[in-house]
C-alpha cells in the first residue's frame, strides 16, 4: 500500500510536469504567432501609409534562383526581332524571354517600348496586373521624339533607357579599360578633312543651325538625307578617310550620346567633333581628350580655325588618339543582352517600386 501510494504521488508529479511543459509550449507558440501578426500588420500599415512613396517592400518573396525569371516583350521595339535564347551566352541563367502574351499572368516583367504604344494607351496590357509583376518602360529616344508620357502615370515600375540613373542602364556605347595598357595601334591614312552623316534633317534644329554657320569657314562633306549617298557597306571605308567627324546629336539631353560618337566616329577612327549635352556630361563616359566639343569655342568660326590648325599639326592631332592606349570601345551586344539584363536586375532588386510620373523623371532636366 505504501508503494502504491508512492507511485501515485509520482504519477501526479509527472502529470503536473507534462501539464506545465504543454502550457509553456502553447504560451511560447502564441507569442510567436502574435509577433508574426504584429509584423504583418505593421507591414500592411506601412504599405498604406507609404502609398504615395516611390518604393515599398515587394508583396511577394523574391524568386528562387533555380526558377526562371520570365520577361515578356510586349511588342518588338520598332518591329526588330532579336534572338530569345541567348542569355546563357552572356553568362545570365534562369532567364526566359518570350513574346507569347498567353504567359502574361505569370510573367515577372513586361517590357514595353514607348514608341510602339505612345499614341494608343489601349495598346498597353489590358488584363489585371499581377501583384508581383514589374512593367518596364523602355525608351532610347530623347524627349523631342517621344510624346504622351502623362498616360504612363502609376503604371510602370522600372525604367530602361540610355540614362545612367535608369533602373536598367542601356547605353548606346561604352568604353572599357584594356587588359594591357600601351598597346600599339595604327591610325588609318587620312586624305580628307571633315565629314558628317545625317539621316534626319530638322530645319532649325541646333545641329543644323550650327552646321550652316560652320560650313562657311571649313569644307564639310555631308552624306545622307538630301546630300551625298553612302551605303552601309562603304560607310567605314569612306568615313575613315576623314580626320574629323561631326558627331552632332539631334537633341541636347542628359546622357544622350548615341552611335554618332560610339560607332560612326570612334568606329571609323575619325576625331569626333561633338554637339549635344555638355562637355562635363560627355566626360562621364569618354576621356576628355578623345573628342572636341563645340562648346569649347566662342563660335563656329573659331572651331573651324582650330580644326584647320590640327590639320597642319600631326603631333597635336595624334593626341586625340592617346586614349586608345588605355581604353577600347566595347562592342554593343545588341538588344538581346539588354533584355537578359532585366532578369539580373530583378533578382537583385527586392524592392517593388511604382513610378508615379515617368514624365516628371524623364523631363526633369529638359
Amino acid at each position: 500500500m505504501i508503494l502504491a501510494s508512492v507511485n501515485y504521488k509520482h504519477l501526479n508529479i509527472l502529470f503536473l510536469f507534462v501539464f506545465l511543459f504543454i502550457l509553456s509550449f502553447v504560451w511560447k507558440r502564441a507569442s510567436i504567432t502574435s509577433g508574426v501578426s504584429t509584423n504583418l500588420q505593421k507591414f500592411i500599415c506601412q504599405g498604406k501609409e507609404n502609398q504615395n512613396e516611390t518604393a515599398v517592400k515587394s508583396p511577394t518573396p523574391p524568386k528562387n534562383h533555380v526558377e526562371d525569371i520570365i520577361v515578356l516583350i510586349w511588342k518588338w521595339p520598332w518591329g526588330y526581332q532579336s534572338p530569345l535564347d541567348k542569355c546563357h551566352e552572356y553568362g545570365i541563367f534562369g532567364c526566359k524571354l518570350t513574346v507569347d502574351r498567353s504567359l502574361y499572368s505569370v510573367a515577372d516583367a513586361v517590357l514595353i517600348h514607348h514608341a510602339d504604344i505612345m499614341y494608343d494607351k489601349n495598346s498597353l496590357p489590358q488584363e489585371s496586373k499581377p501583384n508581383f509583376q514589374r512593367w518596364i518602360w523602355y525608351n532610347m529616344e530623347p524627349p523631342r521624339i517621344i510624346h504622351n508620357l502623362k498616360m504612363l502615370d502609376n503604371l510602370f515600375n522600372m525604367t530602361m533607357t540610355f540614362r545612367r540613373d535608369s533602373d536598367i542602364y542601356c547605353p548606346y556605347g561604352q568604353m572599357e579599360p584594356l587588359k594591357e595598357r600601351g598597346q600599339n595601334f595604327t591610325i588609318p591614312q587620312k586624305s580628307k578633312l571633315v565629314s558628317w552623316v545625317v539621316s534626319k534633317w530638322y530645319p532649325g534644329a541646333p545641329r543644323i543651325a550650327y552646321y550652316e554657320k560652320l560650313k562657311n569657314h571649313i569644307t564639310i562633306d555631308v552624306y545622307g538625307a538630301k546630300h551625298k549617298k553612302l551605303s552601309w557597306d562603304d560607310f567605314y571605308a569612306t568615313i575613315s578617310q576623314y580626320k574629323f567627324y561631326l558627331a552632332f546629336e539631334n537633341s541636347i539631353y542628359k546622357d544622350y550620346i548615341t552611335e554618332k560618337l560610339w560607332s560612326n566616329a570612334f568606329g571609323s577612327w575619325a576625331v569626333p567633333v561633338v554637339l549635344g549635352t555638355s562637355r562635363k556630361n560627355y566626360e562621364r563616359f569618354v576621356p576628355g581628350d578623345a573628342f572636341i566639343h563645340v562648346d569649347d569655342f566662342p563660335s563656329p568660326k573659331e572651331l573651324a580655325a582650330y580644326l584647320l590648325e590640327l590639320d597642319k599639326d600631326d603631333e597635336k592631332y595624334r593626341k586625340y588618339f592617346n586614349w586608345r592606349f588605355q581604353y577600347r570601345v566595347a562592342n554593343r551586344r545588341g538588344p538581346s543582352y539588354g533584355y537578359c539584363k532585366i532578369c539580373e536586375i530583378i533578382r537583385e532588386s527586392p524592392v517593388y517600386q511604382v513610378i508615379h510620373s515617368v514624365e516628371k523623371w524623364f523631363l526633369e532636366d529638359v
